[in-house]
């Protein structure tokens, strides 16, 4: 299969393929979306053969105008609409009771279903013109890095899919937060550019889920993408350290000379290490921390026969949570307090 490389002027291109139940990597504000028809299961399961992803990853379906989720849930509540009104369109996703209109592979295998009014134009102008919800998880392959650029997508899935629409970088560059109203309290399952401390302001109570920075228990089936299996990797392991920056310098020159390691850090962290070092932004910044992450994450493919990444660790405060659990799952849990 040869993919298409298409423009963001070439919505109504894209449309037809979708359409007509193909597959096409589409902008958004937080990363590429691999789309297809949420409502034809064929398409659906091009997605996970193109991407390598277990059938129990729910996905995400994308509308354009927040009318069109009558149609995909039982009950659009009462806090549903106050975060809808107060975040979309936008970087959030919502997850509700599906309607019978949602197939149990969109759900994975689940009674509910998720849903995000991406802020992207070019996104929202592509799904109103096939005039279909579309399903769009992360157009990578599972466990990479997520892609925030066409070239991204292209470097994994060229010639898997049918076409991607190059709207250049991606404004987030994580993932969507993911906010489940399915229980009594509503719980964040993925965090990211919409914080916990917004959704209080408009909701007034809601938590962090386990699985935000713990792995998910054996046998339990995720309600959120991006939960149970281990993402964001690059090809060598990554190891988080926890600690202050002398700490962590401290430990990267003791303990890491005559190997090739890499070190992911901070700006300022640079000019005290004494192997090579890839930095995903300045310590003071979380929101430059994560648009430049996945960035900084396969950057680290490109060095030859890297043994290991040592990760200095980030702040859990506001989207400095998203970037942590991002870490934590390139990583594998994997952290050595220092």
């Amino acid at each position: 299969m040869k993919t298409q490389i298409l423009s963001q002027n070439d919505t109504l291109a894209a449309a037809k393929i979708l359409n007509a139940g193909g597959v096409v990597a589409i902008p958004t504000e937080t990363v590429y979306g691999l789309a297809a028809n949420a409502f034809n299961n064929a398409a659906v399961r091009k997605i996970f053969g193109a991407k390598g992803r277990p059938s129990d990853n729910p996905l995400i379906v994308h509308i354009s105008q927040v009318d069109e989720i009558y149609a995909l849930v039982q009950d659009f509540t009462e806090d549903a609409q106050k975060l809808a009104e107060a975040f979309w369109p936008g970087p959030l996703t919502i997850i509700l009771k599906k309607s019978d209109a949602i197939s149990k592979i969109v759900s994975g295998g689940l009674d509910s279903v998720a849903l995000r009014l991406p802020e992207h134009p070019v996104a929202r102008k592509i799904i109103n013109e096939t005039g279909l919800p579309l399903v769009a998880p992360s157009a990578n392959t599972s466990g990479r890095p997520s892609p925030t650029s066409a070239a991204h997508v292209i470097a994994d899935l060229g010639g898997k899919i049918d076409a991607v629409v190059d709207a250049g970088r991606c404004k987030f560059g994580v993932e969507s937060t993911v906010i489940s109203l399915c229980e009594a309290v509503p719980k964040i399952l993925r965090p990211g550019a919409v914080t916990l401390e917004h959704i209080r302001c408009v909701l007034g109570n809601a938590e962090i889920d386990n699985a935000v920075l713990n792995p998910i228990e054996d046998g339990v089936r995720p309600i959120s993408p991006g939960t149970k299996y281990k993402h964001y990797a690059p090809k060598a392991d990554v190891t988080i350290l926890k600690g202050t920056r002398g700490a962590y310098i401290d430990y990267i020159n003791n303990n890491c000379s005559g190997k090739n390691i890499v070190a992911l850090c901070y700006d300022e962290d640079i000019p005290y290490l004494k192997v090579s070092a890839i930095s995903y932004g300045k310590e003071a910044d979380s929101t430059l921390q994560a648009e430049k992450l996945f960035d900084s994450l396969r950057a680290i493919d490109k060095i030859e026969g890297v043994d290991a990444v040592y990760a200095r660790c980030p702040s859990k405060c506001g989207i400095g949570l998203a970037v942590y659990n991002r870490l934590l799952r390139a990583a594998g849990f994997h952290i050595i307090e220092i």
